[in-house]
This record gives structure tokens, C-alpha cells and sequence, in this order.
């Protein structure tokens, strides 16, 4: 089943849209060979989208000018295979402007944002995301989180977003009650939503998939169990209410990843990069600080067996 855009097109923004992260050398500098690599990893693995520099690229860790270098090596890796979706999170409303005309020179398909911290949950959103689709003519994601991460928005503001600003009709929702919170915009604006991902590394996609959800934005070291998982759901179509069914297989192959995403909930960017370099992708596993977590010894064998019981799903191998 493919979504409906609001004018009547097949949405292009529906499926697992991977996040890679931003590999580091020993010294901390950006790791751009690697980068491409990982970049090139989540196409080839069957991402339906990529979007970088985000939260899980350790975007608010890197510098204006690192942020800009990650995008456009981004983009040129990919290079229209896919939708590059562009973080354009920012501290002001005119730092997020500034970010997204740097997606715009890269070739960015779109563009996400937080609210920056201590933005009022009311106009000050509204105005944020109206100045970011008047000032590129890009698509805008909103970016819905909790804190510490970033702030939640309020429902009614999303729907008034969403009714008001033709180019901010795309949600990726991550709050505390994602769920609920993807029935409540999509009950108040219809056709206007043009996709509702979540985030949270997938952890409840097959919930929300029952109520609608266009796709999901995980980290994407585990690219291919998580495009297996979308695959078997977008098998079972609709019921007779128009509701999108949970096959047995999806369950079943959810169920298998499970301990994966239990796992990076208490590690978070450090698991990312950990089975990433553990796979062969990037060349180290260094983060930046703050964010990164303690790894042991004992973490790195649970990863391991993690990975050897998703073996026959992570079928890339460069």
C-alpha cells in the first residue's frame, strides 16, 4: 500500500528512512570516507530515504561548518537514489533558517526541524516552521520529541501547522504518546498530512502503522531487518475499514529486532556507531561528548550476540 499525498500523487515519503551517523577519526575530526561509506550502506541496504545531520548523527555535537560538510557529502552519496531529508534544527528561528538554505544548495529533498529550546509551545513554533517553508520552498518536517532531546509540541499547534502552512505537512512524531498523538492529527487534518513517521528508533511501529504511519526514521545500523520489517507490513494492504493491517510475518520479524532497539534505548549514538564499526562500515566507533555512554567489555559481547541473531537479515556485506 502506498500513501496518498494531499494532491493526489504517491507520497515519496513513506518506508524506513535510515539515519547514519558521523564517523569520527582517533582525533575526533569527521571521518568523510567513512561517512560516505555509511551513507552508501543505508541506500544499498534498502532505505526508502535518508536524513542526516540529525539528532542520532550527533547533529547538535558538530560544528556549523561540520554540519554543512556532513549534508553535502550526504547528498552526493546518495545522489537521487533516494529522498535526503536535511536536519535544519538550530538554537533561533534565524539558525534554522540558515541551516535549511544550506539544504537547499546541497540538493536536500526536505528539510527537518525541532522547536529550538525555550520556544513557546504556541506562536513562536508556528513562526518558526512558516519561516523555514517561506524562506527554501522546501517541504518542512516537524519534529516532534520530548526533552531532554527537545521540546514537545502541543498537539493543537501541529494541527494548526499543518492546516496553516501549505509546506509543512510532513510529522515525524516522538513524544511520549506518539501513538495517540499520530490519531489526533490525522483525525483533525486529513489529506492535508502528507506523512507521519516515528522515531524512537522504531521501537512502535507496528502500533503506529495500525493508525496510519507513513514509515519510521531509525538510526541505520540495522538497515535491512528494519526495511524486512516494513516490507512484510506494507504486504497486508488495508482492512475493510481502511485500516493498515499487521501481518503475522511483520509481528514475527518485529519481534526478532526487539532486543536491537531495547538495547540502543540505554546506549543510544554509542550502540549506533559501535555496530556500525562492528559491522565494517565506519572505521571507529569514537562519539562526541556529551552523549557518549560507557561501553564495556560485557556490552560489546551482548551487541555482538544481538548482531549474530540478526545475521541472516543484515544481508549487506559491502
Amino acid at each position: 500500500m502506498a500513501s496518498q499525498s494531499s494532491n493526489g500523487n504517491i507520497s515519496k515519503n513513506r518506508g524506513v528512512f535510515s539515519i547514519p551517523v558521523t564517523p569520527f577519526n582517533e582525533d575526533g575530526s569527521v571521518d568523510h570516507e567513512s561517512l560516505r561509506r555509511c551513507v552508501a550502506y543505508c541506500v544499498e541496504a534498502g532505505a526508502h530515504g535518508v536524513v542526516m545531520p540529525v539528532n542520532a548523527s550527533e547533529g547538535p555535537r558538530l560544528t556549523d561548518e561540520e554540519r554543512d560538510e556532513v549534508l553535502r557529502v550526504g547528498v552526493a552519496t546518495v545522489g537521487g537514489a533516494v529522498p535526503v531529508v536535511a536536519g535544519a534544527s538550530g538554537i533561533s528561528i534565524e539558525h534554522c533558517i540558515e541551516r535549511a538554505r544550506v539544504a537547499v544548495e546541497c540538493g536536500a529533498d526536505s528539510i527537518i526541524a525541532m522547536p529550538a529550546n525555550g520556544m513557546g509551545g504556541g506562536q513562536e513554533t508556528i513562526d518558526l516552521y512558516g519561516a523555514l517553508w517561506d524562506a527554501t520552498g522546501l517541504p518542512v518536517w516537524l519534529q516532534n520529541n520530548k526533552p531532554p532531546t527537545g521540546p514537545t509540541i502541543p498537539t493543537p499547534t501541529i494541527i494548526r501547522i499543518i492546516e496553516e502552512i501549505p509546506g509543512a505537512r510532513l510529522l515525524k512524531e516522538e513524544s511520549l504518546l506518539p501513538g495517540n498523538v499520530m490519531t489526533a492529527v490525522l483525525e483533525a487534518c486529513g489529506d492535508k498530512v502528507e506523512s507521519i513517521m516515528g522515531g524512537m528508533g522504531g521501537r512502535f511501529l507496528l502500533a503506529e502503522y495500525r493508525r496510519g504511519g507513513a514509515g519510521t526514521m531509525p538510526a541505520g545500523h540495522i538497515t535491512e531487518a528494519h526495511v524486512a520489517v516494513w516490507k512484510a507490513l506494507e504486504a497486508g494492504g488495508v482492512d475493510e475499514n481502511g485500516q493498515q493491517v499487521v501481518t503475522d510475518e511483520a509481528r514475527a520479524l518485529f519481534n526478532r529486532i526487539l532486543p536491537s532497539l531495547n538495547f540502543e534505548f540505554f546506549f543510544g549514538v554509542t550502540t549506533y556507531k559501535q555496530a556500525f564499526w562492528r559491522r565494517g562500515i565506519i572505521k571507529t566507533p569514537v562519539t562526541r561528548q556529551p552523549g557518549s555512554k560507557p561501553f564495556d567489555r560485557y556490552d560489546g559481547e551482548e551487541l555482538d550476540t544481538i548482531l549474530d541473531e540478526l545475521s541472516d537479515l543484515l544481508t549487506w556485506r559491502g
